[in-house]
């Protein structure tokens, strides 16, 4: 068993902010059950229920939920998604680690999300564009993003309740969320140039087998008017008048 104790790293930290202090967390995939642990631990919530379809993780996240001394407050529950877990009537709902299609397929399982009390924090692998329109088509307002970098990859964290302000998103806040000025610039400008790198993959493959590049275009000016308003435009890939050379 690994060591709980072990101090988590800036992707599952940045789940904590955005408790509900005192409330009740609902984990989905907790795998180790290290995140319901910390926040309980820490005092941000109340009670947890940490949540797996598979008997194995499961096994693990009680051993370290008996370990840390807080059985009497995670509970644990084996099941598919988000099904049975209303009963526990949590005030957060975690989703870590899976892609942005699965999430949404989740989510999409559990009408009883529709509450104003329910804040979701959402964590996608891939295909994050697809979670935001999910939550932004069903009503939902993303109320904060959180970018974390660690281990040389960088994660995005959406948080949401269900009401609230109508928002419209361009393609690259679909794609990368909200520019956020008050975030750290040197973590979103390393954000950026990623992205931008990716890209420009992508734009050299498909001018190659001669495919249309205009979204992929329009995905990398959003990213290079972040860089701009990051003062860190100059750090971005130089622009060349070979466009194979460089797509973007």
């Amino acid at each position: 068993m690994q060591n709980r104790t072990k101090p988590l790293g800036p992707r599952l930290l940045s789940a904590l902010p955005d408790l509900t202090p005192g409330g009740t967390l609902a984990d989905v995939g907790t795998d180790h059950a290290y995140l319901p642990i910390e926040a309980v631990r820490r005092g941000i919530s109340a009670r947890a229920v940490a949540c797996d379809v598979n008997r194995g993780p499961l096994a693990r996240a009680e051993a370290n939920i008996r370990a840390a001394g807080l059985s009497d407050r995670i509970s644990l529950l084996l099941t598919d998604g988000l099904r049975g877990v209303e009963r526990f009537c949590p005030d957060d709902v975690l989703v870590f680690g899976m892609g942005g299609e699965l999430i949404v397929r989740i989510l999409a399982a559990a009408p009883w999300l529709r509450s104003a009390g329910v804040g979701l924090i959402l964590q996608p692998m891939s295909r994050a564009e697809c979670l935001r329109r999910w939550l932004l088509d069903e009503g939902f307002e993303i109320r904060a993003e959180r970018l974390s970098l660690e281990d040389g990859q960088y994660y995005q964290t959406v948080c949401a309740r269900f009401g609230g302000a109508v928002q419209t998103y361009t393609p690259g806040e679909l794609a990368y969320g909200r520019f956020d000025p008050g975030a750290d610039p040197a973590l979103q400008a390393g954000f950026c140039l990623r992205q931008l790198e990716r890209l420009r993959e992508v734009v050299g493959g498909k001018r190659r087998g001669g495919a249309d590049t205009g979204a992929e275009e329009a995905l990398a000016a959003e990213l290079r008017s972040r860089l701009a308003r990051l003062g860190a435009g100059q750090s971005a890939p130089a622009a060349n008048s070979d466009r194979e050379e460089n797509p973007i």
